[in-house]
Protein backbone atom coordinates (compact mmCIF):
# COMPACT_ATOMS: atom_id res chain seq x y z
CA UNK A 1 0.00 0.00 0.00
CA UNK A 2 1.31 3.46 -0.92
CA UNK A 3 1.96 6.47 1.27
CA UNK A 4 -0.93 8.80 2.10
CA UNK A 5 -0.57 12.48 3.03
CA UNK A 6 -1.33 13.37 6.65
CA UNK A 7 -0.51 17.04 7.29
CA UNK A 8 3.23 17.54 7.00
CA UNK A 9 3.81 13.76 7.06
CA UNK A 10 2.89 10.65 5.11
CA UNK A 11 1.48 7.46 6.55
CA UNK A 12 1.06 3.92 5.26
CA UNK A 13 0.42 0.35 6.42
CA UNK A 14 3.36 -1.99 6.90
CA UNK A 15 2.97 -5.41 8.44
CA UNK A 16 -0.41 -4.55 9.89
CA UNK A 17 0.84 -1.34 11.57
CA UNK A 18 0.46 2.33 10.73
CA UNK A 19 3.89 3.78 9.92
CA UNK A 20 4.93 7.36 9.27
CA UNK A 21 7.64 9.32 7.49
CA UNK A 22 8.46 13.02 7.48
CA UNK A 23 8.70 15.44 4.58
CA UNK A 24 12.34 14.44 4.03
CA UNK A 25 11.28 10.82 3.58
CA UNK A 26 12.81 9.61 6.85
CA UNK A 27 10.74 6.92 8.52
CA UNK A 28 9.83 7.69 12.13
CA UNK A 29 9.67 5.28 15.05
CA UNK A 30 6.02 6.12 15.70
CA UNK A 31 3.18 8.30 14.46
CA UNK A 32 3.53 11.82 15.95
CA UNK A 33 0.70 12.64 18.42
CA UNK A 34 -0.16 15.83 16.55
CA UNK A 35 -1.45 13.87 13.54
CA UNK A 36 -3.09 11.07 15.55
CA UNK A 37 -6.54 12.49 14.71
CA UNK A 38 -5.79 13.16 11.05
CA UNK A 39 -8.42 11.46 8.85
CA UNK A 40 -5.73 9.50 7.00
CA UNK A 41 -4.28 8.12 10.25
CA UNK A 42 -7.70 7.35 11.72
CA UNK A 43 -8.75 5.65 8.48
CA UNK A 44 -5.67 3.44 8.42
CA UNK A 45 -6.11 2.46 12.06
CA UNK A 46 -9.72 1.52 11.36
CA UNK A 47 -8.54 -0.51 8.37
CA UNK A 48 -6.05 -2.36 10.59
CA UNK A 49 -8.82 -3.16 13.07
CA UNK A 50 -11.07 -4.39 10.26
CA UNK A 51 -8.33 -6.58 8.80
CA UNK A 52 -7.67 -8.11 12.23
CA UNK A 53 -11.38 -8.85 12.71
CA UNK A 54 -11.56 -10.30 9.20
CA UNK A 55 -8.57 -12.54 9.87
CA UNK A 56 -10.09 -13.82 13.12
CA UNK A 57 -13.43 -14.44 11.41
CA UNK A 58 -11.83 -16.37 8.55
CA UNK A 59 -9.98 -18.58 11.01
CA UNK A 60 -13.14 -19.10 13.08
CA UNK A 61 -15.09 -20.09 9.96
CA UNK A 62 -12.45 -22.60 8.86
CA UNK A 63 -12.28 -24.08 12.36
CA UNK A 64 -16.07 -24.43 12.32
CA UNK A 65 -15.90 -26.30 9.00
CA UNK A 66 -13.29 -28.59 10.54
CA UNK A 67 -15.00 -29.18 13.88
CA UNK A 68 -18.29 -29.95 12.13
CA UNK A 69 -16.56 -31.84 9.30
CA UNK A 70 -18.65 -29.78 6.88
CA UNK A 71 -17.91 -30.42 3.19
CA UNK A 72 -17.24 -27.07 1.52
CA UNK A 73 -18.08 -26.49 -2.15
CA UNK A 74 -14.98 -26.39 -4.33
CA UNK A 75 -16.11 -23.05 -5.78
CA UNK A 76 -16.17 -21.47 -2.30
CA UNK A 77 -12.58 -22.48 -1.54
CA UNK A 78 -11.27 -21.23 -4.90
CA UNK A 79 -13.20 -17.97 -4.55
CA UNK A 80 -11.74 -17.07 -1.15
CA UNK A 81 -8.22 -18.43 -1.71
CA UNK A 82 -6.76 -15.16 -3.17
CA UNK A 83 -7.61 -13.39 0.10
CA UNK A 84 -4.49 -13.65 2.33
CA UNK A 85 -6.60 -14.05 5.48
CA UNK A 86 -8.54 -16.98 4.03
CA UNK A 87 -5.44 -18.51 2.51
CA UNK A 88 -3.60 -18.34 5.82
CA UNK A 89 -6.47 -20.11 7.59
CA UNK A 90 -6.81 -22.83 4.92
CA UNK A 91 -3.20 -23.47 3.98
CA UNK A 92 -1.72 -26.86 4.93
CA UNK A 93 -4.98 -28.34 6.21
CA UNK A 94 -5.44 -32.04 5.57
CA UNK A 95 -8.04 -32.70 2.88
CA UNK A 96 -9.72 -36.08 2.47
CA UNK A 97 -11.56 -37.65 -0.41
CA UNK A 98 -15.17 -38.81 -0.43
CA UNK A 99 -13.94 -42.18 0.90
CA UNK A 100 -12.43 -40.52 3.96
CA UNK A 101 -8.87 -41.29 2.92
CA UNK A 102 -6.26 -38.53 3.15
CA UNK A 103 -5.67 -36.81 -0.19
CA UNK A 104 -2.97 -34.43 1.03
CA UNK A 105 -2.10 -31.06 2.55
CA UNK A 106 -3.76 -28.06 0.90
CA UNK A 107 -1.24 -25.70 -0.70
CA UNK A 108 -3.08 -24.00 -3.56
CA UNK A 109 -6.55 -23.51 -5.02
CA UNK A 110 -7.88 -22.11 -8.29
CA UNK A 111 -11.01 -22.59 -10.34
CA UNK A 112 -8.95 -23.40 -13.44
CA UNK A 113 -6.20 -25.48 -11.80
CA UNK A 114 -8.05 -27.25 -8.98
CA UNK A 115 -6.66 -27.89 -5.53
CA UNK A 116 -2.91 -28.19 -5.20
CA UNK A 117 -2.01 -30.77 -2.55
CA UNK A 118 1.13 -32.34 -1.15
CA UNK A 119 0.24 -36.03 -0.87
CA UNK A 120 1.59 -38.56 1.61
CA UNK A 121 4.46 -39.38 -0.74
CA UNK A 122 5.58 -35.76 -0.69
CA UNK A 123 4.51 -35.21 -4.28
CA UNK A 124 2.42 -32.30 -5.54
CA UNK A 125 -0.90 -33.42 -7.00
CA UNK A 126 -3.99 -31.61 -8.23
CA UNK A 127 -7.60 -32.63 -7.77
CA UNK A 128 -10.91 -30.98 -8.61
CA UNK A 129 -13.53 -32.36 -6.20
CA UNK A 130 -17.08 -31.07 -6.06
CA UNK A 131 -16.73 -30.80 -2.27
CA UNK A 132 -13.62 -30.06 -0.21
CA UNK A 133 -13.54 -32.13 2.98
CA UNK A 134 -11.54 -30.84 5.96
CA UNK A 135 -12.10 -33.52 8.63
CA UNK A 136 -11.94 -33.22 12.38
CA UNK A 137 -8.63 -34.77 13.53
CA UNK A 138 -10.39 -37.42 15.65
CA UNK A 139 -11.68 -38.89 12.37
CA UNK A 140 -8.22 -39.18 10.83
CA UNK A 141 -6.64 -42.61 10.93
CA UNK A 142 -2.93 -42.75 11.76
CA UNK A 143 -3.06 -39.27 13.28
CA UNK A 144 0.32 -39.71 14.97
CA UNK A 145 1.98 -40.56 11.65
CA UNK A 146 0.31 -37.59 9.97
CA UNK A 147 1.65 -35.33 12.70
CA UNK A 148 5.18 -36.64 12.16
CA UNK A 149 4.91 -36.15 8.40
CA UNK A 150 3.58 -32.61 8.92
CA UNK A 151 6.62 -31.76 11.03
CA UNK A 152 8.92 -33.11 8.28
CA UNK A 153 7.12 -30.92 5.72
CA UNK A 154 7.35 -27.87 7.95
CA UNK A 155 3.58 -27.59 8.05
CA UNK A 156 2.15 -24.78 10.19
CA UNK A 157 -1.61 -25.00 10.47
CA UNK A 158 -3.26 -21.87 11.84
CA UNK A 159 -6.46 -23.85 12.43
CA UNK A 160 -4.41 -26.48 14.31
CA UNK A 161 -6.18 -29.42 12.74
CA UNK A 162 -3.48 -32.04 13.29
CA UNK A 163 -2.28 -30.72 16.63
CA UNK A 164 -5.71 -30.10 18.13
CA UNK A 165 -6.23 -32.08 21.34
CA UNK A 166 -8.41 -35.13 20.70
CA UNK A 167 -10.11 -37.60 23.01
CA UNK A 168 -11.29 -41.04 21.97
CA UNK A 169 -14.13 -42.73 23.80
CA UNK A 170 -12.51 -45.47 25.92
CA UNK A 171 -13.33 -49.10 25.38
CA UNK A 172 -15.51 -50.73 28.02
CA UNK A 173 -17.40 -47.51 28.74
CA UNK A 174 -20.90 -47.90 30.21
CA UNK A 175 -22.96 -46.99 27.14
CA UNK A 176 -26.05 -46.32 29.29
CA UNK A 177 -24.32 -43.78 31.55
CA UNK A 178 -25.27 -40.15 30.95
CA UNK A 179 -22.33 -38.15 32.25
CA UNK A 180 -18.55 -38.09 32.53
CA UNK A 181 -17.03 -36.96 35.82
CA UNK A 182 -13.34 -37.09 34.90
CA UNK A 183 -13.07 -33.29 34.94
CA UNK A 184 -15.70 -32.53 37.56
CA UNK A 185 -14.80 -30.98 40.90
CA UNK A 186 -12.33 -28.38 39.68
CA UNK A 187 -12.52 -25.64 42.33
CA UNK A 188 -12.57 -21.91 41.60
CA UNK A 189 -12.47 -19.25 44.30
CA UNK A 190 -15.06 -17.15 42.48
CA UNK A 191 -17.68 -18.04 39.91
CA UNK A 192 -16.67 -15.09 37.74
CA UNK A 193 -13.23 -16.62 37.28
CA UNK A 194 -14.72 -19.80 35.79
CA UNK A 195 -17.19 -17.81 33.67
CA UNK A 196 -14.32 -15.70 32.40
CA UNK A 197 -12.25 -18.76 31.57
CA UNK A 198 -15.11 -20.31 29.60
CA UNK A 199 -15.56 -17.10 27.61
CA UNK A 200 -11.82 -16.70 27.03
CA UNK A 201 -11.68 -20.24 25.65
CA UNK A 202 -14.43 -19.35 23.18
CA UNK A 203 -17.32 -21.19 24.80
CA UNK A 204 -20.74 -19.73 25.42
CA UNK A 205 -22.28 -19.73 28.88
CA UNK A 206 -25.99 -20.36 29.14
CA UNK A 207 -28.15 -21.35 32.10
CA UNK A 208 -25.16 -22.00 34.32
CA UNK A 209 -23.46 -24.26 31.75
CA UNK A 210 -20.49 -23.79 29.48
CA UNK A 211 -21.70 -25.19 26.16
CA UNK A 212 -20.07 -26.47 23.00
CA UNK A 213 -22.41 -27.13 20.05
CA UNK A 214 -21.33 -29.80 17.57
CA UNK A 215 -22.90 -30.89 14.29
CA UNK A 216 -22.14 -34.53 13.60
CA UNK A 217 -23.70 -36.65 10.86
CA UNK A 218 -26.27 -33.92 10.35
CA UNK A 219 -27.38 -34.03 14.00
CA UNK A 220 -26.91 -31.13 16.39
CA UNK A 221 -25.51 -32.08 19.81
CA UNK A 222 -24.46 -29.80 22.65
CA UNK A 223 -21.79 -30.69 25.19
CA UNK A 224 -22.43 -29.06 28.57
CA UNK A 225 -20.41 -28.55 31.74
CA UNK A 226 -22.07 -27.03 34.80
CA UNK A 227 -20.12 -24.02 36.07
CA UNK A 228 -22.73 -22.28 38.26
CA UNK A 229 -25.17 -19.40 37.89
CA UNK A 230 -25.42 -17.85 41.35
CA UNK A 231 -23.37 -15.16 43.11
CA UNK A 232 -20.45 -14.26 40.85
CA UNK A 233 -18.09 -13.81 43.82
CA UNK A 234 -19.04 -17.15 45.43
CA UNK A 235 -16.91 -20.29 45.18
CA UNK A 236 -17.83 -22.81 42.52
CA UNK A 237 -16.52 -25.93 40.85
CA UNK A 238 -16.85 -27.64 37.50
CA UNK A 239 -19.66 -30.14 37.21
CA UNK A 240 -19.88 -33.35 35.17
CA UNK A 241 -19.88 -33.33 31.39
CA UNK A 242 -23.11 -34.24 29.61
CA UNK A 243 -24.38 -34.14 26.04
CA UNK A 244 -27.89 -33.05 25.03
CA UNK A 245 -29.82 -33.20 21.78
CA UNK A 246 -31.58 -30.32 20.03
CA UNK A 247 -34.60 -30.75 22.34
CA UNK A 248 -32.46 -30.53 25.47
CA UNK A 249 -32.67 -34.24 26.33
CA UNK A 250 -29.51 -35.60 27.93
CA UNK A 251 -28.10 -38.42 25.82
CA UNK A 252 -26.51 -41.66 26.94
CA UNK A 253 -22.78 -41.99 26.30
CA UNK A 254 -23.44 -44.72 23.75
CA UNK A 255 -25.26 -42.16 21.59
CA UNK A 256 -22.29 -39.79 21.38
CA UNK A 257 -20.27 -39.73 18.16
CA UNK A 258 -16.47 -39.38 18.05
CA UNK A 259 -16.41 -35.65 17.24
CA UNK A 260 -18.97 -34.68 19.91
CA UNK A 261 -17.10 -36.84 22.44
CA UNK A 262 -13.72 -35.30 21.61
CA UNK A 263 -14.95 -31.69 21.61
CA UNK A 264 -16.92 -32.15 24.84
CA UNK A 265 -13.94 -33.67 26.63
CA UNK A 266 -11.69 -30.95 25.22
CA UNK A 267 -13.95 -28.26 26.71
CA UNK A 268 -14.23 -30.02 30.07
CA UNK A 269 -10.46 -30.53 30.31
CA UNK A 270 -9.73 -26.92 29.37
CA UNK A 271 -12.11 -25.57 32.02
CA UNK A 272 -10.74 -27.95 34.66
CA UNK A 273 -7.15 -26.93 33.86
CA UNK A 274 -7.85 -23.44 35.21
CA UNK A 275 -8.87 -24.69 38.68
CA UNK A 276 -7.32 -23.41 41.91
CA UNK A 277 -4.50 -25.92 42.34
CA UNK A 278 -3.30 -24.30 45.59
CA UNK A 279 -6.58 -25.18 47.31
CA UNK A 280 -6.24 -28.77 46.15
CA UNK A 281 -2.69 -29.00 47.51
CA UNK A 282 -3.75 -27.61 50.87
CA UNK A 283 -6.66 -30.05 51.02
CA UNK A 284 -4.30 -32.92 50.26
Amino acid sequence: MGWVSAGDYEVALDGGKVVCRNAAGRRLKSVPPKIADDPAVVGLKQLVEWLERHERQCLADVERWMVRSLPVPFAVVTRVWPDPAWQSALRDLVVTGADGQVAGFLRDAGSDRGLGLVDLDGDTVRITPDLVRIPHPVLLEDLAELREFAVELGVEQRARQLFREVWHRPAGLDADARQVEEYAGGSFKELRFLHGRATQLGYRVRGGHAVCPVLEDGRGIEARVWIGDYESYAETETGPLVWADADGRVLSLGQIGPVAWSEGMRMAAALYAGRDVEDEERAA
